[in-house]
């Protein structure tokens, strides 16, 4: 799943007339670019959730036809924020799977990143979750903390992630790149606005939630200024997908 329906309120007045998503750096839009990955990782099919201008990613992505995977939508009136859109989508990510296979682990990506971790480096977790139904409900890839978020969300211990290091270890930021059970979001009603910081704050502490610091190139497009730092680091030179 790509997350895409938040309203890049920090980007305006790019966003204006445009959803984020959709802002180019380098050759593509911003989204284009986890497409053409999941694709390339051998992933069945996506779902995008959106709210802002909505109707714009699917004219600019279709049915997915042309990139090797098939592409739905699950559009929101209003965002509904990371966990209710998720929730809200469920039936989407389930739909066509047998009874006995409903439940299974997926990958849900933020769609204003851009991030160079191939996710053919999650597919053993995504395989692991799947034959292990007892084990973690979540799995997130976290990164070096950037400038502007300096304290970071999380540490690593062994493997599993924690509020912060009982060794005094760095802190790390989330991706926005996780791996989730549908039983995750359980208590959250379709339809209604629910925060992820809530859900892994409980996960984590219930020691639910495995994770991997990815040390190469993500960059959180959260501002004009980001996003053209990007556009010229990638107009510069090929990007390494």
């Amino acid at each position: 799943m790509i997350l895409a329906a938040g309203r890049g309120e920090r980007m305006r007045p790019l966003t204006d007339a445009l959803p984020k998503p959709l802002l180019r750096a380098g050759s593509r839009p911003l989204i284009e670019y986890h497409v053409e990955k999941l694709a390339r990782a051998g992933f069945a099919g996506i779902i995008i959730n959106h709210a802002h201008l909505g109707h714009m990613i699917e004219a600019a992505l279709g049915s997915g036809e042309r990139y090797g995977i098939p592409i739905r939508y699950s559009p929101e009136p209003a965002a509904l924020e990371t966990a209710g859109g998720i929730a809200q989508a469920l039936r989407l990510l389930e739909d066509g799977i047998p009874d006995d296979r409903k439940g299974q682990p997926f990958l849900a990506v933020n769609a204003d990143i851009y991030c160079e971790l191939d996710f053919l480096e999650l597919l053993p977790v995504l395989h692991r979750m799947q034959i292990e139904p007892e084990d973690d409900l979540a799995y997130l890839v976290l990164v070096d903390n950037p400038s502007h978020h300096p304290d970071g969300d999380f540490a690593l211990d062994a493997g599993r992630v924690v509020p912060r290091s009982s060794e005094g270890g760095e802190m790390l930021t989330f991706s926005g790149i996780g791996i989730y059970r549908p039983q995750f979001f359980r208590e959250v009603a379709p339809g209604s606005v629910a925060k992820l910081a809530p859900l892994l704050r409980k996960g984590i502490a219930a020691g639910k939630v495995g994770g991997k610091h990815y040390r190469g190139i993500w960059v959180d497009v959260g501002t004009p200024e980001r996003l053209r730092a990007l556009d010229l680091k990638l107009g510069a030179a090929p990007a390494q997908l």
